[in-house]
């Protein structure tokens, strides 16, 4: 799920800018004493934003303040201080790209030694936080029984990783977990199974890997895809995904600033979903390393 959850970043204020990297600086260390160090490689901007927005319809204030760390050892940064929540999305991070290294390995992809090296943050997750590692293992083995069976179907590929999100908001969220917030959740987990699926409809129709997309539209490429009449009912599917968004977000209690969670969800999903249907190749800078904090 990692790379595409992003903030509009022409339309972000300066404030919430420095939220955003302060965050993903206090979510590396909550990833660094919930699963070790070398866990917190596996880092991205995906989790950051379930910080920044869990953190706020929970009523938990992210508390910045100047401090070092291994990356930022001679000058400090603004970074969020940690708490459980954030022990909590981190070990959600890092039992999520564990298994997502057993998925590339069972689909013939690299993802042995990627694997190995978060094995031991996995398992202290594991231990930790046990019904997280269950809410990532199960929705993940649903979402491998329904990409066996071929489905075509959008709603149905999608289910199993909407359901993950949600869940796991649930979990988090805990007294303060409405309808509305786990409708949320399963939106944003749909629209990051579909993005991610249309942005491999190349790749995996020349594999003859899953894609639903290519089961249901049989184009001969995305471009063809996107620019044929059919192309209307892809941008259709994506748009009825963000109304739902809007409809879930306008009845949710925020207890702080909403201007970044609103960015992200009602700007950046959008945004993304323009240069993938347009043919950018999203995969490169999904793939590339997490930055820090003061080169982002």
């Amino acid at each position: 799920m990692f790379g595409y959850v992003r903030a509009d970043t022409p339309y972000l204020y300066i404030k919430d800018d420095t939220l955003y990297k302060a965050a993903y600086c206090g979510l590396c260390k909550g990833i660094a004493e919930s699963c070790g160090h070398i866990a917190r490689f596996g880092l991205s901007y995906d989790i950051t934003f379930l910080s920044v927005i869990l953190h706020n319809i929970a009523g938990i204030d992210l508390k910045i303040e100047k401090q070092r760390c291994a990356s930022h050892c001679i000058r400090s940064r603004l970074m969020a201080q940690t708490d459980e929540l954030t022990r909590m999305l981190g070990a959600f991070n890092t039992a999520l790209v564990y298994y997502k290294c057993t998925d590339d390995i069972a689909d013939g992809d690299r993802g042995k030694g990627k694997r190995l090296f978060f094995k031991k943050g996995f398992k202290r997750a594991k231990k930790k936080y046990p019904e997280i590692a269950r809410i990532v293992w199960e929705n993940m083995a649903a979402q491998e029984r329904t990409e066996k069976t071929k489905t075509d179907s959008l709603d149905r590929a999608a289910d199993a990783t909407a359901n993950m999100l949600a869940e796991f908001s649930d979990h988090a969220l805990g007294d303060k977990a409405t309808a509305e917030t786990h409708g949320l959740f399963y939106t944003v987990g749909k629209w990051i199974y579909l993005i991610d699926a249309l942005d491999d409809y190349d790749k995996d129709l020349k594999k003859g890997a899953y894609n639903p997309f290519v089961l249901a539209y049989r184009a001969p490429s995305r471009e063809r895809l996107m620019t044929s009449e059919v192309g209307k009912e892809v941008e259709f599917a994506f748009h009825a995904l963000f109304y739902d968004i809007r409809e879930n977000l306008s009845k949710i209690k925020f207890h702080f600033n909403r201007d970044l969670s609103d960015n992200i969800l009602l700007r950046g999903l959008p945004a993304t979903t323009k240069r993938v249907a347009s043919g950018c190749n999203c995969r490169k800078k999904r793939d590339r390393k997490p930055q820090t904090a003061d080169n982002k």
